[in-house]
C-alpha cells in the first residue's frame, strides 16, 4: 500500500500500482466521471497513469484551467488523425494547444484552402463519434525512430532527435492513428462536445525561416456547445473591430505583393491620422523638454558592432553589402539609440547639463518572419515614438516617474489606457546568446526597476527573458481583439551603451564618469498604435482623432458655392473639413459620411444659405441644430483640445 496526499491535505491509503483513474473512483464516482487527468508532484499525466510510491495527487476535472489546455490538446490530434484520413500523404510538424485553443502544422503535397475546412471538420466529427480509445505507448529511442520512418514522417525524427537523452519516448494511439507526443491527453474524446477549425496560414517548421513552409491550421474546441456559440459571437465583434478589415474600408491603409509582406502603406487617412499622432506626441515631449533629432536609416555596420547590434541583434537587421566581395557593408537601422548617442558625444557635458533628452519619430526596419505579418500590428517596416534620456544615476528614479506620467498623459488622451498592465521583463542569465554577460550589471538595474515600479505602485507580473539585449525594461502591455498579447510601450534600463560609446559627464568632482540611459517610447510604434486605435473604436476616432473631422453638404447643388465657402473657412480654422458637392440625394450623402465614421456632418439648404447659418448633425445621427459657422467651429476647437 502507498499513501497520497490530496490537495484538501487528507491522505488516503491505495494499492501500488492504482491508476489515477482508479484513485478517483475511490474517492467518489462522481468524480471519476469527470475526471481528466491527474497532477503528480507537480506533474501533469493522464488518468491511465499508475503511481508506484508516496505522492502528493490533485485531480484534474474538466472545470479546471488546465483540462482544457489537454482537450486542446486532444483534439489537435484528432485534427491530424483526420488530415491523414483525408490527405494520406500528408507529413506531420507539431500540434500544441494554445491559449484559445490549438494548431497543427502540415505538409502537404494537395494545397488546403479555406474551402476545404468543413470537410476537414466533418471527418473530425467521425472521428469524435467513433470514439477509439486513447492509448499512451512507452518506446526505445530505437523503435520510436523505426516508427516515425515507417511513417515517412521527416519532421517527427527531428523532433524526436531534440528529446533529450534519458527521458521517456511516448506515442499516442487512437484507433489507426498514432503520434509522437509528450502528453496527457483527453481519457475519452467524449469530452470535445464542439470544435471549429478558424483559420489557415503558413508556419517555418520549428519557427525556423530556413526550414520548409507548412500549412498551419488553427482551431478551438469546447466541452459545452453553448460555449461554441458564444465564441462564434465574439468572433463576429471582433471582426467588427479588427483593423486589418476596418483600416482598409476607412482608408487608413493598404498592402501590395509587389512591395513585399509587413510593409504597409499609409492611404490619405492613414497618412493625416500618423500626422495628427506625430504632433500631438513631439509637441508633448517639447513641452517636457526633450530636444528633436532627425537621423539616418541606414549606417555602417562599424556603428552596430560599438553599440552591439550586430552580435545580439544581426539576423534581426537588413544588411546591405558583402564582405567577402570587399564590398562596405551597411544595415538598415532596428534602433535609434547610436545615433542619439553620437549627437551627445558632439560636446562636453556637465553634471548640471543633465539629463539630456532627446525626441524622435523614427523610421525602423526589422527583419520579421513572414508567417509573423499582420495588418499594422506586426511589420518591416514600423515608426517608432522614439525617446533617450542621459542621466546621472542619481536622477534615474525620477527620471522615470516623469516617463510613466508622460506615457500616461498620451494612453489617456487616446483612451488606450484600459485594459492593459505592466510588465517587468528581465534577463535569462542561461541565454548567454541573446544577452550580455554582466551578471552584477543585471541584478543591479533589475534591482532599480523593481523599486521604480514599487515606489510608483505599480502592479506589474514578472517575464524571465524579455528584457533588451542591453538592459531590464518596462513593458506596457496590453490584448488585441484575437486576444494576442503585445507590447505597445517599453522603458528601459540601460547599463551598458555608455560604456560602449565611451558617454561621459564632468562630474561635481571635475571628473569625468559615465552617464545612465533610459530608452523609451511614448506611445510605441505609431503603425501599431494606429491599429489599436481602430480597433478600439471600430474606426470611429473622436474628434481630435479622426483624419477627416467634417463634411460639408448641401441640400440641391444651388448651396455648392455655400458649400465651399463654409469648408475653406473651417480649414482656415485648423478644422479637417471636406466638401459633398455630388448631385446626390441628401439622404445618400448623409448614410454615406455615417458610414465613412465621419464625427460631423455640416448640412445647409436654401434656408442656412439666407440665414447664413448652418445645421450640424453627428454620426450618431443627434440633430445639434442651427447655428452660427462661428459657433460650431468653437465647439469644434474646445472639444478637440479636451481630446474629445
Amino acid at each position: 500500500m502507498i499513501n497520497i496526499s490530496l490537495k484538501d491535505g487528507s491522505v488516503i491509503e491505495v494499492a501500488k500500482d492504482s491508476s489515477i483513474l482508479d484513485i478517483a473512483k475511490k474517492i467518489s464516482e462522481g468524480l471519476a466521471r469527470v475526471a481528466v487527468a491527474g497532477e503528480v508532484n507537480g506533474k501533469l499525466v493522464d488518468l491511465s497513469y499508475k503511481l508506484t510510491e508516496d505522492a502528493r495527487l490533485n485531480i484534474i476535472t474538466a472545470k479546471d484551467d488546465r483540462a482544457r489546455e489537454i482537450m486542446r490538446h486532444t483534439t489537435s490530434h484528432v485534427l491530424a488523425n483526420a488530415i491523414k484520413r483525408l490527405y494520406p500523404s500528408a507529413r506531420l510538424g507539431a500540434g500544441p494547444a494554445i491559449d484559445g485553443g490549438f494548431y497543427y502544422d502540415f505538409d502537404l503535397t494537395t494545397p488546403i484552402k479555406i474551402e476545404d475546412l468543413p470537410k476537414i471538420e466533418a471527418e473530425m466529427a467521425r472521428i469524435i463519434k467513433e470514439n477509439a480509445p486513447i492509448e499512451r505507448k512507452e518506446v526505445s529511442r530505437a523503435e520510436a525512430t523505426r516508427i516515425l520512418n515507417a511513417g515517412n514522417e521527416t519532421y517527427k525524427i527531428e523532433i524526436l532527435a531534440k528529446i533529450p537523452r534519458g527521458e521517456k519516448i511516448s506515442f499516442y494511439k487512437m484507433g489507426e492513428f498514432m503520434d509522437l507526443c509528450v502528453g496527457p491527453h483527453l481519457p475519452s474524446l467524449d469530452f470535445i462536445k464542439a470544435f471549429k477549425l478558424t483559420k489557415i496560414t503558413g508556419a517555418y517548421f520549428g519557427n525556423n525561416a530556413k526550414n520548409k513552409m507548412l500549412t498551419r491550421i488553427y482551431g478551438v474546441c469546447f466541452d459545452k456547445k453553448s460555449e461554441l456559440e458564444e465564441y462564434l459571437k465574439e468572433q463576429e465583434e471582433i471582426k467588427q473591430r479588427d483593423h486589418n478589415k476596418i483600416g482598409r474600408e476607412l482608408g487608413i491603409f493598404t498592402t501590395s505583393d509587389i512591395v513585399g509582406q509587413g510593409l504597409p502603406l499609409l492611404m490619405p487617412n492613414g497618412a493625416k491620422l500618423f500626422q495628427i499622432l506625430s504632433r500631438f506626441v513631439e509637441d508633448e515631449c517639447e513641452r517636457r523638454g526633450y530636444e528633436l533629432t532627425k537621423t539616418c536609416s541606414l549606417a555602417k555596420k562599424d556603428l552596430y558592432e560599438v553599440s552591439g547590434h550586430w552580435d545580439h541583434y544581426k539576423d534581426g537587421m537588413f544588411v546591405l553589402g558583402n564582405e567577402l566581395l570587399d564590398e562596405e557593408v551597411f544595415a538598415l537601422r532596428p534602433m535609434t539609440c547610436p545615433f542619439q548617442f553620437l549627437i551627445y558625444k558632439t560636446e562636453m557635458h556637465s553634471y548640471r547639463d543633465l539629463p539630456q533628452k532627446y525626441y524622435e519619430t523614427s523610421k525602423l526596419l526589422r527583419k520579421e518572419s513572414s508567417g509573423e505579418m499582420h495588418g499594422l500590428t506586426r511589420v518591416r517596416e514600423f515608426t517608432l515614438s522614439d525617446a533617450h534620456i542621459i542621466a546621472r544615476p542619481d536622477q534615474v528614479k525620477k527620471i522615470f516617474k516623469e516617463v510613466i506620467d508622460l506615457i500616461t498623459f498620451c494612453m489617456k488622451a487616446l483612451k488606450i489606457d484600459k485594459n492593459v498592465w505592466f510588465r517587468f521583463s528581465k534577463w535569462d542569465p542561461n541565454n548567454k546568446e541573446k544577452y550580455i554577460d554582466n551578471p552584477a550589471g543585471w541584478e543591479s538595474s533589475q534591482k532599480q526597476i523593481r523599486e521604480i515600479l514599487i515606489e510608483n505602485e505599480m502592479e506589474f507580473v514578472e517575464a524571465d527573458g524579455e528584457a533588451a539585449f542591453y538592459g531590464p525594461k518596462i513593458d506596457i502591455q496590453t490584448r488585441n481583439v484575437h486576444g494576442k498579447e503585445d507590447t505597445i510601450i517599453t522603458m528601459q534600463l540601460d547599463f551598458m551603451l555608455a560604456d560602449n560609446f565611451d558617454l561621459t559627464y564632468i562630474d561635481e568632482n571635475g571628473k569625468k564618469v559615465r552617464p545612465v540611459i533610459i530608452h523609451h517610447s511614448v506611445i510605441g510604434s505609431f503603425e501599431r498604435t494606429i491599429a489599436s486605435l481602430i480597433e478600439a473604436y471600430k474606426g470611429a476616432f473622436p474628434l481630435w482623432l479622426a483624419p477627416r473631422q467634417v463634411v460639408v453638404m448641401g441640400i440641391t447643388n444651388a448651396q455648392d458655392e455655400y458649400v465651399e465657402k463654409i469648408t475653406t473657412e473651417l480649414k482656415k480654422q485648423g478644422i479637417r473639413a471636406i466638401s459633398d458637392l455630388r448631385n446626390e440625394k441628401i439622404g445618400l450623402k448623409i448614410r454615406e459620411a455615417t458610414l465613412e465614421k465621419i464625427p460631423y456632418q455640416v448640412i445647409v439648404g436654401e434656408k442656412e444659405h439666407i440665414a447664413n447659418l448652418i445645421t450640424a448633425r453627428t454620426r450618431e445621427g443627434v440633430d445639434e441644430g442651427q447655428m452660427t459657422l462661428e459657433q460650431f467651429a468653437l465647439n469644434v476647437k474646445t472639444k478637440c483640445a479636451n481630446f474629445e
